[in-house]
């Protein structure tokens, strides 16, 4: 049984370890929520196949399937994915899951985040307030119970003891109305075991996360961080993302270094079209899924694994840019690409579906 842990991590030596750092595995959740994914969500689940199958060459993969979906889920899976059943609201794995830490002697933790579906974005969403545990259990890991509503989209740290985050998410009034900017960051330092956190202002143009760092920013190794970048003085993204350049060229990490900024271009801007739209009508709880909306697409949302950098393909006009840049950042990994429209009409991207799980002894 997973222990409940009444201490501080940072006082127990524990630390949330960058992305690139060595992984046991990554952690995702079987999509099926029919106000979310179109068409019974079929679509998004051959692109979470995509994404899944794609890091399971590189390292082990469990995918949570409901028990109406866990036979479905098995049989479009690769055999190597472990499918455990466990009931979620929806699919975003790294905001409901558990953020894993471990200490220099290598054992495992979790910390267990409050989950109030992005400020209330759908409703209920009880299932997916359980899940971090549910991983907890499932590894036999202790669990850290944070006092803090966040989600693991919000944050990148780069393992020496900096957090990146934005303004927009982690103040929003939506999350931890009764917290101040100064208690929230006492909260980030002491259980994700970090010195220092970096704030950027506004986070991606119209990301119903109320601008998770991920869609924005993220380090790709101490002391460098890519941006999303955006030329058109006309975009709403143009005066976000030069405001973000700006606060990090003036900051430095808790290891003393400037940070390094690396542009990655903004793919579209993308829209919802006609046949992408749903409407179950009024339904207490459901998101606007409506013509015309603008997506949140960002190529600074893909994943790093063992010798891996999954990343989206999302604009033929940019992916093949983008992706030079991410194989230019990260020579020693294999740069791959997947379609992942469906994932963005559900409102995320490579990074928000999947978790990842660092080397470590659970103890």
């Amino acid at each position: 049984m997973s222990e409940t842990l009444t201490t501080l991590p940072a006082a127990d030596g524990f630390r949330m370890p960058a992305e690139w750092e060595p992984h046991a595995g990554t952690w995702m959740i079987w999509p099926e929520r029919p106000d979310n994914w179109r068409e019974g969500a079929g679509p998004a689940q051959e692109a979470f196949v995509g994404v899944a199958s794609a890091i399971a060459r590189f390292e082990p993969v469990t995918m949570l399937a409901s028990a109406r979906q866990w036979r479905h889920a098995r049989a479009a899976l690769p055999p190597s994915i472990r499918v455990v059943e466990a009931a979620s609201d929806d699919s975003w794995c790294r905001d409901s899951g558990t953020t894993f830490l471990t200490d220099a002697a290598s054992r495992l933790r979790g910390v267990d985040w409050g989950f109030n579906a992005w400020g209330g974005l759908y409703a209920p969403c009880d299932q997916d307030e359980m899940i971090a545990a549910k991983m907890l259990e499932i590894e036999r890991a202790p669990r850290y119970a944070a006092p803090l509503i966040l989600e693991g989209g919000s944050i990148h740290v780069d393992g020496e003891g900096t957090v990146l985050t934005t303004e927009e998410c982690l103040l929003n009034p939506n999350r931890n109305p009764d917290l101040s900017r100064e208690e929230i960051e006492q909260h980030l330092k002491d259980y994700l075991g970090v010195s220092r956190v970096l704030w950027l202002g506004a986070g991606l143009v119209n990301d119903e996360t109320s601008g998770h760092i991920d869609n924005l920013a993220c380090f790709v190794r101490p002391g460098v961080v890519a941006l999303t970048w955006c030329e058109d003085p006309l975009d709403p993204q143009y005066a976000i993302s030069r405001d973000a350049y700006e606060r990090l060229s003036t900051m430095t990490d808790a290891r003393g270094r400037t940070i390094e900024i690396v542009k990655l271009p903004l793919p579209g801007p993308l829209y919802r079209a006609a046949g992408e739209v749903i409407d179950l009508g009024p339904h207490e709880g459901s998101m606007s899924r409506g013509l015309g909306e603008r997506l949140g697409a960002s190529y600074a949302n893909f994943y790093i694994g063992n010798g891996l950098i999954l990343m989206p393909l999302l604009d033929p006009a940019h992916d093949e840019a983008a992706r030079n840049i991410l194989a230019g950042l990260f020579p020693d990994r294999e740069v791959v690409g997947v379609p992942t429209h469906e994932i963005i009409l559900g409102g995320g991207n490579i990074h928000c579906i999947t978790q990842q799980q660092p080397l470590g002894t659970p103890g």
